[in-house]
């Protein structure tokens, strides 16, 4: 139970600051937050990561609602990923897809506003942060913990 409510609060965290940034900033519009370092960028985003597959909203739509069930029955099961640290970061993956998938579901674009300025890159969203650090973990804690700590769990 503990694992919805941490991505529930990790989704609502994401909905409210795209709601800030779609009632406070105009499309397109930029603001500094740290010189050359951090900005918010409004974005609408119809494509996934660096707007690759634009446009197709409802492949995107199934694909977000195919990963957060998936998720969410690995938590249930208690396998694969039984340890603690392996349902923290099915947390992370459930939070970021729910999160982007109720934009993709009810406005048909995901709403991305986290702009890194010493770099070119592309702008983000808390839902995607979630998603990129879960994935990295997951990564980590596959290739090099997961014998130990499945065994453990």
């Amino acid at each position: 139970m503990l694992y919805f409510l941490a991505a529930a609060a990790l989704v609502a965290l994401d909905q409210l600051t795209k709601l800030a940034i779609r009632s406070s900033l105009a499309l397109g519009e930029q603001l500094t937050l740290l010189p050359g370092v951090l900005g918010l960028t409004y974005v609408q985003n119809t494509g996934m990561a660096f707007s690759s597959l634009s446009g197709r909203t409802g492949f995107l739509t199934l694909v977000s609602l195919s990963a957060s069930v998936a998720m969410v029955v690995m938590l249930l099961r208690n396998r694969p990923f039984a340890h603690p640290f392996g349902k923290w970061i099915l947390t992370l993956i459930l939070a970021g897809a729910v999160g982007n998938l109720i934009d993709r579901f009810f406005f048909h674009y995901v709403t991305d506003m986290i702009q890194v300025l010493f770099v070119n890159f592309a702008v983000f969203n808390v839902a995607d942060c979630c998603v990129v650090v879960g994935g990295i973990l997951m990564a980590v804690y596959v290739g090099f913990f997961w014998e130990r700590l499945e065994g453990e769990a």
